[in-house]
């Protein structure tokens, strides 16, 4: 029964290979032959390309960086050479496989239309960039606290900026948060004040004390200011007489003087017999 619906079928459809014969398939071969050669050209040529501009853009940094051009500029500058060689590859690359560049522009435009869009914040990350150049609240080697985080700039980027934690933690915080949230710049101003709180006993000499501060302040040349010295009694605590200590540095001796002051101020009190408290509690015993 199935033979008998085939043979009908056949009967009632007939296949006319006559037109298929007639195609001449020889005469498509050098198109794709020519198509194929574009195709691997666009792919190597972008590859290639993509590692000669990443080689400019490295020399061009070398050299700025020899030229002392400016740190804070230097990597926002290297990364729009970058972007731009890129998009005239790719145009060119477009160009050359016959893709009219009117047309690629247009789909560019509409495309980049609805990608600009969606990436509404990357491109707030550029505005930030921008702004951030234009006012300089911070420069590449300024140690700042940036939305949330501390570190030394090592770079700022057209999207980007680059923060190194002392522990030597690289951390990508966004030019618009950099540009719109608060900071603290800690390298902006040429001398910082390191404050210390000292607590010494109840039976202990004040005098003695701040004679001993402040001849630790003195004997030091990376204090500055020595006239701006200061030393006194900030508050009577439950447990210890507290006495503030500040003095005036420059910036970049902050954490040297800060380390060093705290561990002299416990070897001299130590040798003068004064004593650090701790928190204590006194029971009275009654006999009822």
């Amino acid at each position: 029964m199935q033979d008998n619906l085939l043979d009908t079928m056949t009967d009632t459809l007939p296949i006319d290979t006559g037109f298929i014969s007639t195609i001449d398939f020889s005469s498509y071969i050098p198109m794709i032959i020519g198509g194929g050669i574009k195709l691997l050209i666009f792919i190597f040529g972008l590859y290639f390309g993509f590692k000669a501009i990443a080689k400019l853009t490295t020399l061009l940094k070398k050299t700025l960086q020899k030229q002392r051009f400016d740190k804070t500029l230097l990597g926002f500058l290297t990364s729009i050479v970058s972007n731009i060689l890129k998009v005239l590859l790719v145009l060119s690359l477009v160009t050359y496989i016959g893709i009219p560049t009117t047309s690629f522009v247009a789909i560019l435009g509409a495309a980049g239309l609805a990608i600009g869009m969606a990436l509404s914040g990357t491109l707030q990350n550029f505005a930030g960039g921008a702004m951030l150049l234009a006012f300089r609240p911070f420069k590449v080697g300024d140690y700042v606290e940036l939305a949330g985080y501390a570190g030394t700039v090592s770079e700022i980027q057209i999207f980007n900026t680059i923060l190194t934690t002392p522990d030597n933690k690289r951390i990508i915080i966004p030019n618009a948060e950099c540009s719109s949230s608060s900071m603290i710049n800690y390298s902006s101003l040429p001398k910082r004040r390191v404050d210390f709180t000292i607590g010494i006993g109840y039976n202990d000499s004040i005098d003695d004390a701040k004679s001993v501060l402040q001849n630790i302040a003195e004997s030091d040349a990376r204090v500055i200011d020595k006239t701006d010295i200061t030393i006194a009694v900030s508050e009577l605590a439950e447990s210890s007489v507290n006495i503030t200590f500040r003095v005036w540095v420059k910036s970049e001796n902050y954490w040297d003087i800060k380390f060093a002051f705290t561990e002299r101020i416990k070897k001299e009190f130590d040798k003068n017999n004064i004593s650090f408290p701790y928190p204590q509690h006194d029971i009275h015993l009654y006999n009822t």
